[in-house]
């Protein structure tokens, strides 16, 4: 790779980790002492991009600035941040790198969900009970009412405006000539497109809705 295409390479990840971190502040809805922050579908951009290595480094440098600066939760905070944003930009950028077609982007988003909802499963049987000194049993009754719906959403929704924001990125990028023309583009026929930015419309708002009014969460804007 020639040194002035690296250098495009390193501001557009390091624009990417910067918004996802400003995210966390910017965006968030509240369940009980659960958080979501759309942080993991701007991590999952740059896994698009760059690739699924990429990704993962991403996710761990912006659980690392969260960790340093705002976290409360110590170092269960970013076990538990860094493995969520892995394991859903991880997966859907693996899977968009070998099939880079608008079918390899929704299997890699769909991917990203069921890997991400299983991988919070497991870490919340683990670390949520150190971290709020409370029995493993305890935990595991809040799954099917609290913990599996939470993260189940939020991986839906992570993956609804990472589809929605992908294409705006990308041209934005290739018209400032940041991304060759070309690179990073999907093969999709209009119409799928279309129909594609509606559902995942649909979903987000839907993801939403039952975080407001199923799950009793609070919403805030620009909000620490």
């Amino acid at each position: 790779m020639k040194q002035s295409e690296k250098l495009k390479k390193t501001v557009v990840i390091a624009l990417l980790c910067a918004m996802a971190y400003i995210s966390m502040f910017a965006f968030h809805f509240k369940v009980m002492f659960l958080t979501f922050d759309p942080k993991d579908a701007i991590i999952a951009l740059a896994s698009f991009l760059y690739g699924p290595l990429t990704g993962v480094v991403s996710a761990l440098a912006v659980a690392f600035m969260e960790f340093i600066t705002v976290s409360d939760t110590g170092i269960y905070g970013l076990v538990m941040n860094f493995c969520s944003s892995a394991a859903f930009a991880g997966v859907a950028g693996l899977v968009y790198k070998y099939r880079r077609t608008l079918s390899g982007a929704v299997m890699g988003l769909i991917g990203g969900v069921v890997s991400m909802t299983a991988v919070m499963m497991v870490l919340n049987l683990l670390i949520t009970p150190l971290y709020l000194h409370t029995t493993v049993g305890e935990v595991a009754a809040l799954i099917p009412t609290l913990l599996l719906p939470f993260n189940l959403v939020k991986s839906l929704l992570n993956a609804s405006l990472a589809y929605l924001l992908y294409r705006p990125l990308r041209s934005a990028l290739r018209a400032s000539g940041f991304v060759p023309k070309g690179e990073g583009k999907p093969s999709v026929s209009r119409g799928a497109s279309v129909i594609g930015l509606v559902v995942a419309f649909a979903l987000a708002v839907a993801c939403v809705l039952i975080y407001l009014f199923v799950l009793n969460g609070s919403f805030a804007f620009f909000e620490a």
